[in-house]
């Protein structure tokens, strides 16, 4: 059995789809280089990061695009969740991104999260299987009892250049949980010398990775809609890139997207992006160059672009 199914690529290209996706959690080094009990404390939001959540869902509805937001369960615990409400009215769908921010590659219970490790007995006699079967399962029940809505997909806390090709078991899970597609993919490319302005070959390799990492097919009929490079932890967190270069990334990337008729998914996080961008370039960016493209791209959610990569299914004659 092969890893995937491949749509071939269209003869001429068609419109593209863009996606702005934003993580809901907290992330280590931010908003202080030094500052790691993020780890064990993923969906403790911040005031700041909350509020930058919500003024870009307001940007982007008053621009008429839309951003894909993936919410980590701890966050529900928190006491005031009308924010999240209010992007969820604005029209922008909210997905499951677990509960704790887990490992959904892991192979051993301790591996799962850093609050696990610290808190051993939350996971006592359980598998990492059930652990993070668990985490997805209780983030979507945080979310009806919460927010009053089902997730809008699932995006895995991390990526991997291998995505699900070979993990079967992790498919079907996420299909039992009633899960039509998946974000995993995260591709290999180059990142070039930290602290150091990326270079054209830096540059060319990101666009050539986010041309070649398209939205597939899994055997079990689970749809990967794969985040698009670069992301703001690897530009930022990572290697220190300045914004400016962050934003010729994208501009390159998205340029490069429309005129072929593909797929791009910006994967960023406001705990990141309002130290970062705090005028929110980056969302305004990828909106302009939408917008200019005309009727050659859109800008829709990930369940847009994995209704998109199904295959056709002839319709039953009555």
């Amino acid at each position: 059995m092969t890893a995937r199914s491949l749509r071939a690529a269209p003869a001429t290209p068609q419109r593209a789809q863009i996606a702005i996706t934003l993580d809901l959690e907290m992330s280590r080094h931010y908003p202080v280089r030094g500052m790691t009990e993020w780890d064990y404390q993923k969906g403790n939001l911040n005031e700041p990061t909350k509020q930058y959540a919500l003024d870009a869902a307001r940007i982007a509805k008053e621009r008429g695009a839309l951003i894909h937001y993936f919410c980590v369960g701890r966050v529900l615990e928190q006491d005031n969740v009308d924010w999240l409400k209010e992007i969820h009215e604005l029209g922008h769908p909210i997905g499951n991104h677990t509960y704790d921010h887990v490992n959904v590659w892991a192979t051993e219970p301790a591996q799962t999260q850093f609050r696990f490790q610290r808190s051993p007995w939350l996971i006592r006699g359980m598998s990492a299987a059930e652990i993070i079967q668990q985490n997805i399962r209780t983030t979507t029940m945080a979310m009806r009892d919460r927010l009053g809505f089902d997730p809008a997909g699932f995006r895995t806390p991390g990526g991997s250049y291998l995505a699900l090709d070979d993990r079967e078991d992790l498919q079907q899970m996420l299909r039992n949980e009633g899960f039509s597609w998946v974000s995993s993919k995260y591709p290999q490319h180059e990142y070039g010398t930290a602290m150091q302005p990326p270079t054209e070959a830096v540059h060319d390799s990101i666009v050539s990775a986010s041309l070649a990492t398209q939205p597939y097919v899994y055997p079990t009929g689970l749809v990967e809609v794969p985040m698009s490079p670069i992301s703001d932890v690897g530009a930022f967190r990572t290697n220190y890139w300045k914004l400016d270069d962050f934003l010729e990334s994208v501009r390159r990337c998205v340029s490069a997207t429309i005129d072929r008729g593909l797929v791009f998914d910006m994967l960023m996080h406001p705990s990141i992006m309002y130290v970062e961008d705090p005028n929110f370039e980056a969302v305004k960016l990828v909106y302009d160059l939408v917008n200019d493209a005309g009727d050659r791209a859109e800008i829709v959610g990930l369940g847009t672009i994995a209704a998109a990569a199904q295959p056709s299914t002839p319709a039953t004659p009555k």
